[in-house]
């Protein structure tokens, strides 16, 4: 599997307590590992042949290649 620089997503805490948890691919999605971000602190993560897809808990920025967004609470 080939990745390139989309494959990429950036993660800056807003708060502290952050939880960043990567998932694996295959027939059983499961967690295989997990980071605990406080206010400030970025983490540069990567999709590969083991993650599928990156869960984020609590309030932070996300950039990736198709936009950027704000993870957390909805205001109503």
């Amino acid at each position: 599997m080939k990745l390139n620089q989309a494959d990429y997503i950036m993660i800056r805490a807003l708060e502290d307590g952050v939880n960043v948890i990567g998932l694996t691919r295959g027939s059983d999605t499961r967690f295989h590992h997990s980071e605990k971000l406080d206010r400030g602190e970025v983490m540069v993560a990567q999709f590969t042949e083991h993650t599928s897809a990156i869960k984020v808990r609590g309030k932070a920025e996300i950039v990736t290649s198709f936009g950027q967004m704000e993870s957390g609470s909805v205001k109503e």
